[in-house]
């Protein structure tokens, strides 16, 4: 595991807390609520745990839980909840949570087990033979990932990028190039309404998929612009495997399990938001199918279930920042523009991407396509900005350190911008009702 130090440098101390706070303090954010300095107490509560999960990469899970607990205890002996105070007031906040963080567990855990069959299938070790030697192979498979997550979850294209370079980089891979993996997964379904729980959203409320695929020219500028400097990172720090003299066996079985636990989801995914819309929220529609799908296949191939101790740990630690931020008194956001929506970019690092793409809804007079890529891609900033994130640091350990990852991931802002000014600059910015 990657170390931050025992004495974390000054100045990295104050880049995650400028990013931290700069955001988190905006007065039109929040409603009326106890203040420290001018900014409430739940969000002083929230950066603190934030921050935490920053500094000591080592305990984030605990970190995690302490702050679901005290911003709980303080909502429910001082403020109180949109749906009521104290004990009440929580219980109902959290029956109406309860399909989002059910849902992403089920998805984040089934995942898991979906990328072991993935890299059980052999498929992992045939690749490098397809992929050139030179840096053009890490930045192929970035492209793969890229693409994948247009019609995946996110999730799960992140996962099945880092089960590939597992093998194709020997396990090898520069931290950089993982932040470069989420990043990949998140872009690629920016633009796309199967591809990101935000854009489903934005599907569900009426936009038409054709305002978010906008999303995509962005999307496809921050891939070249992270993915060349991420993709000559891996190559320096590990090249492509390419042992062409192994015998590589592929079990078909598992391949097929593979394409049908994924043909679940996108089924289930596609006919909940077409035909059931207004059930999609109320019902862990698509994490049940995964498990479903894991289960039937599972007479065919077992499951690996020693993954499920960890993959339960890092989708708790998830949980418990999302259920964090669904604590926040965000009841507005600042007037709809694109400065608004830039901002909402940095903001999803650290903020639920959910919640406030369900308030820019609400609001209307939004360029969903701006925004679809702005909350998308902007959670790839840090490790645990989003859920895809969370997966791929589940499985590589060393990506659990926000130092390392700003440090060495500094082409993952710099893509969104380049990607978000492209965009605004060539299509222009067209605020729809929606």
């Amino acid at each position: 595991m990657l170390r931050i130090g025992r004495s974390p440098p000054v100045s990295r101390l104050r880049t995650i807390g400028a990013l931290f706070l700069f955001f988190l303090a905006s007065p039109a954010l929040a409603a009326e609520a106890p203040e420290v300095f001018g900014i409430p107490v739940d969000f002083v509560l929230f950066a603190m745990t934030l921050l935490g999960v920053g500094l000591f990469h080592h305990h984030v899970l605990k970190v995690a839980l302490a702050g679901l607990v005290a911003i709980s205890l303080y909502k429910i002996a001082f403020t109180g909840f949109k749906t009521g105070d104290g004990f009440g007031g929580f219980a109902s906040h959290m029956a109406h949570e309860w399909s989002l963080l059910v849902n992403l567990f089920l998805l984040l855990v089934g995942f898991a087990l979906l990328a072991r069959h993935f890299e059980d299938s052999g498929v992992p070790e045939v690749l490098p033979r397809l992929l050139p030697a030179n840096w053009l192979g890490p930045f192929a498979l970035l492209l793969i990932i890229w693409t994948l997550s247009g019609f995946l979850d996110n999730i799960a294209a992140a996962l099945i990028g880092a089960t590939v370079a597992a093998s194709v980089f020997r396990r090898k891979l520069h931290p950089g190039y993982l932040a470069a993996i989420v990043a990949a997964a998140n872009a690629g379904g920016a633009g796309s309404v199967l591809g990101d729980t935000t854009t489903t959203m934005m599907w569900i409320a009426g936009i038409s998929p054709f305002e978010v695929i906008r999303g995509y020219l962005a999307a496809a500028v921050a891939l070249v612009v992270f993915g060349i400097p991420a993709a000559l990172q891996q190559h320096r720090h590990q090249p492509v495997v390419r042992d062409f003299q192994a015998a590589h066996h592929i079990d078909y079985a598992r391949v097929a399990i593979v394409a049908f636990i994924l043909l679940a989801a996108i089924t289930t995914n596609v006919t909940v938001n077409l035909n059931f819309p207004a059930s999609a929220e109320s019902y862990p529609f698509l994490g049940a199918a995964v498990w479903i799908a894991l289960l039937l296949a599972a007479p065919l191939r077992k499951p690996e279930w020693s993954l499920l101790p960890e993959a339960v740990k890092g989708s708790i630690f998830l949980l418990s920042l999302v259920a964090c931020a669904s604590m926040m008194p965000v009841e507005r956001l600042p007037v709809a523009s694109w400065q608004t929506a830039l901002g909402l970019g940095f903001v999803s690092s650290v903020f639920d991407n959910i919640p406030l793409t369900a308030l820019a809804l609400k609001q209307g007079g939004y360029d969903w396509g701006v925004l679809a890529f702005a909350v998308g891609y902007g959670g790839s900033m840090l490790w645990f900005g989003s859920s895809a994130g969370v997966a791929v640091a589940s499985i590589f350990s060393e990506a659990k350190s926000v130092g390392k990852w700003l440090l060495h991931g500094w082409h993952i802002p710099l893509g969104y911008l380049a990607g978000f000014f492209v965009l605004l600059l060539s299509l222009g910015w067209n605020p729809q009702v929606g």
